[in-house]
């Protein structure tokens, strides 16, 4: 079966006349890429996570350049052409955008977002610790995604909740703090806000990959981490509400995690592109 999708994979690329392959990675990719290389044709992999994930690490050896999310990564491909190219945001991110919700100017907002899956064990966190860190002053919008049964249980004039949210650029801007699993994408948007972060990876992720992409965010000064298995409400509480107390801390942080940001990430990709394919 592998030289059969060798062989339906490589007449696609002979009869489209591609003039190369760009692959973010995954199973599917193994094919393209083996046949790209067998037809003298250059390949671009984009790893954006710190842990490079199994096609990456097996092929991107055969690969023109590997284009690395993190710098960290490149210690885990020990072959191969790399470059730190960063992970492309959308554009709204590189502007300053207006929120639309009804949020005073002058209170710290903590944003607590779950991934694209949302995240019930943080939230059930979240809503246990949310009384004192309203007493601190605090507000709080929870995107809570749509798969928790108790989303709608609590209500306070500081607490915003919903399933998710389209201008993520603008909340994160806005947000004095952000509470967050730790996907690829999710840190990007964070390092490229300059939004101080608690860091809780998603247990389950594959090889623990989220693990490693916080702990390039911890050693940067940019995050504060902590396995879910381990994590009270009181230690949640009392980590939010000292950070709320300091803003010389998350000031720290935000300048730490401007650091890991690559706001040319798409122009370096397109380069890189036009350099190799075209």
């Amino acid at each position: 079966w592998i030289n059969f999708m060798l062989d339906q994979v490589g007449q696609l690329l002979k009869s489209g006349k591609f003039n190369g392959v760009f692959t973010t990675g995954g199973y599917i990719a193994g094919p393209a890429i083996i046949a790209a290389r067998l037809l003298g044709l250059p390949v671009i992999i984009h790893e954006s996570n710190a842990l490079p994930g199994k096609v990456t690490r097996w092929f991107g050896p055969l690969c023109s350049t590997l284009a690395l999310g993190f710098e960290s990564a490149s210690k885990y491909l020990p072959k191969g052409e790399k470059v730190w190219v960063g992970t492309p945001v959308r554009s709204s991110f590189l502007e300053n955008q207006p929120l639309e919700l009804p949020i005073p100017e002058d209170v710290p907002l903590i944003v607590v977002v779950g991934g694209s899956q949302g995240a019930i064990a943080v939230n059930q966190l979240v809503r246990q610790c949310a009384p004192a860190w309203f007493d601190a002053g605090a507000w709080i919008v929870h995107l809570t995604g749509e798969k928790d049964p108790d989303a709608d249980s609590l209500e306070h004039p500081q607490y915003i909740q919903m399933p998710f949210y389209n201008n993520m650029a603008a909340l994160l801007q806005r947000a004095n703090l952000a509470i967050s699993r730790a996907g690829a994408g999710t840190l990007t948007e964070l390092a490229t806000t300059q939004t101080p972060a608690i860091l809780i990876p998603y247990p389950y992720a594959a090889e623990d990959h989220q693990a490693f992409n916080a702990a390039s965010f911890v050693d940067a000064g940019a995050a504060l981490v902590f396995r879910q298995s381990e994590l009270t409400s009181q230690l949640l509480t009392t980590k939010v509400v000292h950070l709320l107390e300091s803003p010389q801390i998350l000031e720290q942080m935000a300048q730490k995690a401007a650091s890991l940001a690559v706001t040319d990430s798409a122009e370096r990709l397109a380069t890189l592109v036009r350099q190799l394919v075209i």
